[in-house]
């Protein structure tokens, strides 16, 4: 389905599965996966760096060197630097294969010494792309995996680049790993906002008169909203179990700020409620609209041929060409001198006559 200006809406994401009967926890490359990209910030109280284009052999370099490590995977074709990442952070098999699979429906899962955090996030807010990204992160680390280029993790990455100390630098992986949910799940206001001026639009639109546009792009963002509940729903229960788990490398004070995303969570999904509810009775305002445009053109012809069919039948009978010499019966009117004026006087005496019915009665 198309935008109104031409451009392709990618509104579902396409969960991909392990080959039937394959061993758990294998990692399977999907041909259309861009090349993997890492890129490594070593973050401390006082200083940061950031490493492109890092190594795996810079990872464990710098593991035990700073107290805050944070490793972006973007691009995931390349299975076995996956899998050296996951060997080098101790990540679960399982959930490597939830990382390879993307289309994971958003989710939590806590292990030994880290947790698993898959979301949905917009990285395109255009055409509404969605893509999986997954987040680990244990006591000195931060793993993301995204598909592909572009996040919303700028701000994150210049509140790290700061030179004034702050959250991000003095706190533990565990609140780096909720700014960065923190940014993804924000990240739908604009997009939800957003929609929710166009409806406006486009209502203030249908009254002046419906449109068949008008339909086309209400049936788009009402389909847009069903995939962001789908998306937000399953983010709330993931939110809401980190903010109720007892793992050792999730502090109560960050807890606190996940609480807070948990409660944008639901703002979220209170705005797309809503949106859905108005987008609905917008369509059926369009059609009740519509159908009552039909009603008052079917009305129109309506009156218009009961005005024609008497005058119809008039000239039907005086054009019958009867010639009055055969018999006085046949047609005597054809001979009067001012027939013709008196007929079209007559006909449209009753034209006339008719029209001031239907106003009377209503009917026009």
């Amino acid at each position: 389905m198309a935008k109104p200006d031409g451009r392709k809406l990618r509104f579902r994401h396409r969960t991909r599965r392990s080959p039937v009967g394959s061993s758990p926890g294998t990692l399977i490359a999907d041909p259309s996966a861009e090349s993997t990209r890492l890129t490594l910030t070593l973050i401390s109280a006082d200083k940061h760096r950031t490493i492109e284009n890092a190594g795996i052999g810079e990872v464990v370099k710098n593991l035990d060197r700073w107290p805050l490590l944070w490793l972006d995977c973007t691009g995931l074709a390349d299975i076995a630097m996956i899998e050296e990442i996951g060997q080098t952070f101790g990540l679960h098999p399982l959930a490597l294969e939830d990382v390879v699979n993307v289309g994971q429906r958003p989710k939590v899962d806590f292990y030994d010494d880290n947790a698993f955090v898959v979301l949905s996030m917009i990285d395109d807010a255009v055409t509404l792309r969605y893509e999986q990204v997954a987040v680990f992160f244990g006591e000195k680390f931060v793993v993301t995996f995204q598909e592909r280029a572009g996040d919303p993790f700028d701000p994150v990455r210049k509140r790290i680049e700061s030179s004034i100390s702050n959250r991000l630098r003095t706190r533990g992986a565990d609140y780096l790993a909720y700014a960065l949910i923190d940014a993804i799940v924000d990240s739908y206001f604009p997009p939800i906002e957003a929609c929710g001026e166009v409806a406006e639009k486009i209502e203030d639109e249908m009254l002046q008169g419906p449109q068949k546009r008008q339909m086309q792009q209400l049936q788009q963002m009402r389909r847009s909203v069903n995939v962001q509940k789908g998306v937000l729903w399953p983010l709330r229960d993931a939110l809401a179990a980190l903010v109720r788990t007892d793992a050792s490398f999730v502090s109560a004070d960050t807890k606190v700020f996940f609480n807070d995303t948990l409660d944008h969570a639901m703002r979220l999904i209170q705005m797309v409620e809503t949106e859905r509810d108005t987008l609905s009775g917008l369509i059926e305002m369009h059609l009740s609209l519509s159908q009552a445009r039909t009603n008052d053109v079917i009305s129109l012809l309506t009156i218009v041929s009961a005005i024609f069919i008497p005058l119809t039948f008039l000239v039907g009978v005086w054009g019958m060409n009867f010639s009055p010499d055969a018999s006085p019966w046949n047609m005597p009117e054809l001979r009067s001198y001012y027939g013709y004026p008196a007929a079209l006087l007559f006909m449209l005496a009753v034209a006339v006559g008719m029209y001031v019915y239907f106003k009377w009665k209503k009917w026009l």
